[in-house]
């Protein structure tokens, strides 16, 4: 079994506990991949654009004949080979959706958290929450539990607006409730911090 260590809302360490089935199973890297490249790909706003021929500014006409004059052929003054012409083969506005099943959506999320299990990526709290939005107290908890401060990602239960608050400034810290935490969060986060409610969502049905 997966086991993770168990921190209280100070900080302290307590216990090593065993993680959910789901921190064991079996890693499946082409469904990662496969999310991942999904995440990635719906990200984009696909507006990029270029003008082609009939956008540019021009008109139609042969600027010149065709023969005795020395100069080389040519059609239309908005053509590509032209100073204020369009632009050759330049990209086009379009939608990079990619559609996921859910089992390798479940599969690739299950396979992120065993990867993190397995590297001892993976830290519990008792609790996420602060009485008032306090990046200081939040610094405090994470240099006292010895987790390393790079890439940290929070998964908490529900949003709280004070562990939101307090984790704005400090640009290595990142939070996300359980039913908003991917496939591509858990993967490039360091260390993954989950409050035990947060664990208890993961293991009823995520």
């Amino acid at each position: 079994m997966a086991t993770a260590k168990l921190f209280a809302a100070t900080g302290d360490f307590k216990n090593d506990i065993q993680l959910p089935a789901m921190f064991d199973e079996e890693v499946n890297k082409v469904c990662m991949y496969l999310h991942i490249k999904a995440i990635l790909n719906n990200n984009r706003q696909g507006t990029a654009q270029s003008k082609n021929r009939s956008s540019v500014s021009g008109g139609t006409t042969k600027p010149w004949k065709q023969k005795g004059t020395g100069r080389a052929r040519s059609g239309q003054n908005t053509s590509a080979v032209w100073v204020r012409g369009n632009k050759a083969h330049g990209p086009k506005s379009h939608d990079y959706f990619e559609k996921v099943n859910k089992k390798v959506k479940k599969a690739a999320f299950h396979s992120a958290l065993a990867v993190k299990a397995s590297e001892g990526k993976v830290n519990v709290f008792e609790a996420l929450s602060f009485a008032a939005p306090k990046t200081k107290d939040l610094l405090a908890v994470l240099a006292k539990s010895g987790i390393e401060q790079r890439n940290v990602l929070f998964v908490v239960s529900e949003k709280d607006q004070n562990l939101y608050l307090s984790s704005n400034n400090i640009p290595w810290v990142r939070c996300a409730r359980v039913e908003d935490v991917n496939t591509y969060d858990i993967v490039r986060a360091n260390n993954v911090v989950i409050s035990q409610a947060a664990l208890s969502e993961l293991e009823g049905g995520r």
